[in-house]
């Protein structure tokens, strides 16, 4: 026993060492919510002065669909380092592989379809085989195996509600085996440190390509609406722009657009050598004639091996039973794993979506005034490696979310549906937005500065917020497990210069309520206490 204790000394150091080395090497294993995974975004002279409610300023229309891109230039995005953009895809399109230099998370506006992601060095665990009838019949029958027909990474169903993690340089499509358009709003992170080229958005396409003289035009507030009647919009709006664009009239400072996929850059023959194909094909790769844009229409509908929509369904809701009972659990602490060993998750089987839509998986729920829904890297793992997260948030007409500020990210919030007035404050007290968000509009919530959001008495306010920390902490400043709760009633009282009875008002008023609170006017107030 005695010789062996040195032994076992040493492994449990080289244990510890290991774990420690491990994480540090990925940078996110054992990193704090205090900490931020970004660098600086802007320059110095950022402040923040002034916010706006941002509608898409640019719409690239393509054969099976429209991206609408949210200001590129707009100052307060490039000071966050954030960008965001809109895409429509019609029924039977396909939203051709691309990836990205910052990592992303996309919500589902409307919608259901199919999502495929690529990572590097998983195996291709979806596989189809051509049945011996047929081998025979084609003189390839083979004695000890089946000849494989199709071979790829799984893919994943996404519906309406669903945040879909995107790691930056991975590649991704999607297609849309629906009835109605597919809308999704993506947004990126470029001052993450995952991007280590310009601080702006930036899309490698590995097929099609954008022609010169691509229609791009500014959309206004009202461009966006959901539901089936949109698609008709839609249709009119591409048919009228396209007509204006034959006739010679050009959008005012919006150049045409042009660019390619990565295989047009490379000798032809070259790229035939290093594919092993033959010139013709690898011409075809390079998409020189093609003239369909990013999103193409799959006129027989997309075929590929995937399990029946019925399973797919039962898979979703058993993952998303287990995904409730380990929030009761161990929380994750490793790089790539669930349990904490190290080995029970990586790359290849991480789930990459979760839905925040459905009220039964609401972090809050109150029947009367809304619900409100968190994912962070708790609950979703691969966002350790995204390093973003997301709120869900549904406002009944007219009630009111309590004035709070976000601690370690900035907020960028796109509403969904319905509209609100919203306030936002900075370090000097001075609002810096005070107005009305509407549904399609993005609007930016700098770091620590505090808003107030109160819903449309006629429509409620529904939005989904997308944070620059893959576990944002938000400090509120009233009712439950707030900052007013947590104070001593004579600092109030001091603070405010407020009697014993303003200040227990002040610090009692909601202590009932946490987040989201039902419309009171000064006198019912008066009368509760």
């Amino acid at each position: 026993m005695r010789a062996s204790s040195p032994f076992l000394c040493f492994s449990l150091v080289f244990l510890v060492f290991s774990h420690g080395a491990f994480a540090q090497l990925f940078g996110f294993g054992g990193q704090s919510a205090w900490q931020s995974p970004r660098s600086f975004a802007g320059p110095r002279g950022c402040r923040f002065n002034r916010l706006d409610a941002l509608n898409p300023t640019q719409r690239l229309r393509f054969e099976a669909g429209t991206v609408e891109y949210y200001d590129v230039y707009n100052e307060m995005l490039q000071c966050a380092g954030v960008s965001a953009r809109r895409t429509i895809i019609e029924p039977r399109g396909l939203f051709l592989p691309q990836y990205n230099n910052a990592p992303s998370l996309l919500y589902i506006i409307q919608g259901r379809g199919i999502k495929g992601i690529t990572f590097p060095g998983c195996p291709e665990t979806f596989q189809s085989f051509q049945p011996e009838s047929e081998q025979i019949l084609t003189g390839t029958a083979e004695s000890q195996s089946q000849r494989i027909r199709d071979e790829h990474q799984k893919v994943h169903r996404i519906k309406q509600g669903d945040i879909v993690a995107l790691p930056a340089g991975v590649t991704y499509w999607c297609y849309n085996d629906g009835d109605v358009p597919l809308v999704a709003i993506q947004v990126f992170d470029v001052s993450n440190t995952a991007n280590q080229l310009e601080p702006r958005q930036r899309s490698f396409f590995q097929a099609g390509r954008h022609l010169s003289g691509q229609q791009t035009y500014e959309t206004g507030p009202e461009s966006y609406e959901t539901g089936p009647q949109a698609y008709e919009i839609e249709q009119q709006a591409y048919g009228a722009g396209r007509q204006a664009y034959e006739a010679g009239v050009r959008p005012i400072g919006m150049a045409p657009l042009r660019g390619n996929n990565i295989f047009n850059g490379f000798d032809t023959q070259l790229l035939a050598e290093a594919l092993g194909v033959n010139a013709e094909l690898a011409r075809q790769l390079q998409a020189q004639n093609d003239p369909r844009g990013e999103i193409v229409f799959v006129p027989g509908g997309l075929r590929m091996l995937r399990p029946l929509r019925s399973q797919e369904i039962q898979q979703q809701e058993f993952e998303e039973s287990m995904q409730a009972q380990e929030q009761f659990g161990e929380s994750w602490q490793g790089p790539y794993n669930v349990t904490a060993n190290g080995l029970d998750e990586n790359f290849c089987t991480m789930k990459i979506r979760t839905n925040i839509d459905r009220p039964s998986r609401a972090d809050y729920y109150n029947q009367r005034v809304g619900r409100v829904a968190r994912v962070d890297s708790q609950k979703l793992p691969i966002l350790n490696l995204v390093q973003m997260s997301a709120t869900r948030v549904v406002l009944q007409r007219n009630a009111v979310i309590t004035p709070h500020w976000c601690m370690n990210c900035h907020c960028g919030m796109y509403v969904t549906q319905g509209q609100g007035r919203v306030q936002v404050v900075n370090h000097q007290g001075r609002a810096v937005f005070d107005g009305t968000v509407r549904q399609g509009q993005f609007l930016l919530i700098p770091q620590n500065f505090v808003v107030l959001k109160r819903a449309d008495p006629l429509q409620g306010f529904h939005w989904v917020t997308f944070n620059t920390n893959q576990n944002a902490m938000v400090n509120q400043i009233a009712g439950k497990l707030s900052t007013f709760k947590g104070m001593p009633l004579q600092v109030l009282m001091h603070s405010y210069r407020l009697s014993i009875e303003q200040a227990r008002r002040l610090k009692f008023s909601r202590r009932n309520e946490y987040t989201l609170f039902t419309p009171r006017s000064p006198r019912t107030t008066l009368l509760d206490q």
